[in-house]
């Protein structure tokens, strides 16, 4: 098999891009945390103490995916157009699904799982005080796209 991050002496390196065309690339990444009835209600009302906890996990997910390249060795960093964050609640707990897009030589997956991942963080870390049971599942990528050329 025909690892792109090792070099021919088997060192690892950043694959190269160079040559490849600016294109499109979207993708959208999804994740789930689990929450009490209790702390499920206090996000509702805004009664957590630390905050409006689904506008802090927002912006907590938008940053994340424009910081990708800084956490991640080995991805390349990437001028972003577009970051969503969305969540749904429901009664075990919210759900956080992540849209990345850009015009790039290399794709948004991580950016989009990151953002993902942060969100459902910063959740578990607003409510900690709160709620000792929180576990995340099912974080995964739904889908990623490469347009034309540009």
């Amino acid at each position: 098999m025909n690892f792109t991050h090792l070099d021919q002496n088997g060192d690892v390196q950043q694959v190269p891009v160079g040559h490849k065309a600016i294109v499109e690339r979207k993708a959208c990444a999804y994740g789930f945390i689990h929450l009490s009835k209790n702390t499920l209600g206090k996000i509702k009302k805004n009664e957590i103490g630390k905050g409006n906890v689904l506008a802090v996990a927002r912006i907590a997910g938008i940053q994340a995916a424009k910081k990708t390249a800084d956490l991640i060795p080995l991805c390349h960093p990437l001028l972003l157009d577009h970051v969503e964050v969305d969540f749904s609640v429901d009664d075990l707990g919210i759900g956080v699904v992540c849209h990345v897009s850009t015009c790039a030589k290399t794709g948004v997956e991580m950016e989009a799982l990151t953002a993902v991942q942060i969100s459902l963080l910063t959740i578990y870390d607003m409510c900690k005080a709160i709620d000792t049971k929180m576990s995340f599942e099912n974080i995964h990528l739904i889908k990623k796209t490469k347009g034309e050329s540009k």
